[in-house]
């Protein structure tokens, strides 16, 4: 079993810039893929982001949000980042933190999730 936990939600204006943070216990070690997924009222929750350990690393992003949010992993593949830049107000949502021991996506174990709410 692995547990994610995230971090770094809160309200910001549009335009502005947010981290998330999310790490990983339990069965980390073997963590391939982390991600992270949102879920705004009244919609299906959606791929934000995800880095797989394929290839030396590869990242795949949502087109709404390609060229502003940013996925990384530190070096022992336990914790996942997406920093969020140009925050618009459709990018408020629940961010939610996904993992697995494969490359799949979903992944099967996910976080509690961290409100991000974009308004002037």
């Amino acid at each position: 079993q692995v547990q994610l936990v995230e971090s770094g939600g809160g309200v910001v204006q549009p335009g502005g810039s947010l981290r998330l943070s999310c790490a990983a216990s339990g069965s980390a070690f073997s963590i391939y893929t982390m991600a992270w997924y949102r879920q705004a009222p009244g919609k299906q929750r959606e791929l934000v982001a995800g880095a797989s350990n394929s290839g030396g690393g590869i990242t795949k992003y949502a087109d709404s949000v390609k060229g502003r949010f940013t996925i990384s992993r530190n070096n022992a593949g336990n914790a996942v980042y997406l920093e969020m830049n140009n925050l618009k107000t459709e990018d408020t949502a629940v961010y939610y933190c996904n993992a697995d021991h494969w490359e799949r996506y979903p992944g099967e174990f996910w976080g509690q999730g961290t409100q991000v709410t974009v308004s002037s």
